[in-house]
């Protein structure tokens, strides 16, 4: 009997997916939990697996594509199968709404929403069935107690007795978001200097017109989005960041020896949460019902996907972490995000966002708000510059940052009061 593939739900709040590539073409062979096609929700990309072996009859959503989860993508069956084609075709769907779409009861067992278990994604539902994993027996640390990959791999090694392969999350990269800071403070990064040491790309031809990516096709459209819906204004200051670099020079070593690249990214994010914490209104959201505050504090921390774009991963819960445990958050969502390893889930919920435009050598910019959030902050690459400090010439690396904010939320005092506290908390860093 033939079996529907349906686009999955990959996430809690992910309600549609865009299919990019198709791994096979109709009549090959495909094997159980090999995988069908690739379906990029909210700039990730993610394998589906087949729930069964036999041959691809059908393929009913072509490349391109953005529809609802739980619609009819193909059909696989035994050669010679009549394939039954749905009532009505599947079609695109709008992706400005929010709304929740159901998943069909037919979905692939594989994945899906599991009536005891919650949402179980393919790459869990893959990985416990090549292990053969009862799932019911594994305890979810996720959102709501859904169960992880992580989970899965921590009970097969408890289970079996043996070392589970290292977790990608467990092994920190070696990038920083903030690359320029890395070089010497007594070093200065010019424009120039810094696009001289980006990696080199096939430029297109002149005149060429180029297909739009699903990462950049849903980069635009949130961009026009959030600049129609918001009114943005951006105050800068410059902080001092004596201290902060100080700080980092005497622990680093000792962090690497632990397998923890101490950048200094995870400074700006605990200066953040400390901002956050002293100006809540920062970390709220507008909707027609009211200001919402939220009571979490999520990280948004924009990672370069270089031609492609950006994406940004989510430090959920930031305000509960060390700064060695932001620092190896960072690392882990900066490796896996340039890998294209993140899952769904990891992108959605962000409260605030921190960009670094300073990569390039740009000294302030103006970034767009990432919604529904109230604000973005922006940092600028870290040169040493001649300041006065009580009355004498010093020398300090110096950065600019810049805080983007929705004016129908903030007003100028309250966006100058939270990024006065991150200034603060830089310099003053003990």
């Amino acid at each position: 009997m033939p079996t529907n593939i349906l686009m999955p739900q990959l996430g809690e709040s992910v309600v549609e997916g865009t299919v990019t590539k198709w791994l096979k073409q109709e009549g090959e062979p495909v094997a159980e939990l090999e995988a069908l096609l690739e379906v990029n929700t909210d700039k990730v990309d993610t394998e589906i697996p087949s729930p069964t072996s036999g041959v691809l009859l059908k393929i009913l959503v072509a490349e391109g594509t953005t529809v609802k989860a739980g619609t009819l993508l193909a059909v696989v069956g035994q050669p010679g199968e009549s394939v039954p084609l749905p009532e009505t075709p599947a079609t695109a769907v709008e992706t400005a709404g929010p709304e929740k779409a159901p998943v069909s009861a037919t979905a692939p067992t594989v994945e899906g929403r599991d009536h005891e278990l919650g949402f179980i994604s393919p790459v869990v539902a893959k990985l416990a069935a090549e292990n053969k994993v009862d799932l019911s027996q594994v305890k979810g640390s996720g959102s709501g107690g859904r169960i992880t990959k992580k989970d899965v791999l921590i009970y097969l090694e408890s289970d079996k007795g043996q070392a589970a392969p290292q977790a990608a999350w467990e092994t920190p990269g070696e990038g920083d978001l903030f690359r320029p800071t890395e070089l010497q403070f007594g070093q200065q990064t010019t424009p120039t200097q810094a696009i001289a040491s980006t990696p080199s790309a096939a430029q297109p031809a002149p005149g060429a017109l180029l297909p739009l990516t699903p990462v950049r096709r849903e980069i635009a459209r949130r961009m026009v989005a959030s600049v129609q819906s918001a009114p943005h204004v951006t105050t800068v200051m410059e902080a001092d960041l004596h201290q902060v670099a100080a700080h980092r020079a005497a622990n680093k070593a000792a962090l690497a020896q632990q397998g923890v690249n101490l950048t200094f990214t995870p400074y700006f994010i605990a200066a953040i949460v400390a901002g956050l914490k002293a100006f809540p209104m920062v970390n709220s959201s507008f909707t027609e019902q009211g200001i919402q505050l939220h009571a979490d504090i999520n990280i948004g921390v924009a990672v370069s996907l270089g031609e492609e774009g950006l994406i940004v991963p989510v430090i959920r819960n930031a305000d509960g972490l060390s700064l060695i445990g932001l620092a190896k958050s960072v690392n882990n969502l900066a490796q896996r995000a340039r890998s294209r390893h993140l899952q769904p889930d990891e992108v959605q919920g962000g409260t605030f966002t921190l960009t670094n435009h300073g990569t390039g050598g740009s000294l302030f910019a103006t970034p767009i708000i990432n919604q529904p959030q109230c604000a973005i902050l922006g940092v600028g690459t870290i040169q040493k510059r001649a300041v006065v400090i009580d009355d004498a010439i010093a020398i300090r690396p110096m950065a600019y940052l810049s805080l983007t904010f929705d004016h129908r939320i903030l007003d100028g005092a309250g966006a100058d009061g939270f990024l006065a506290s991150v200034v603060q908390t830089l310099e003053g860093w003990t």
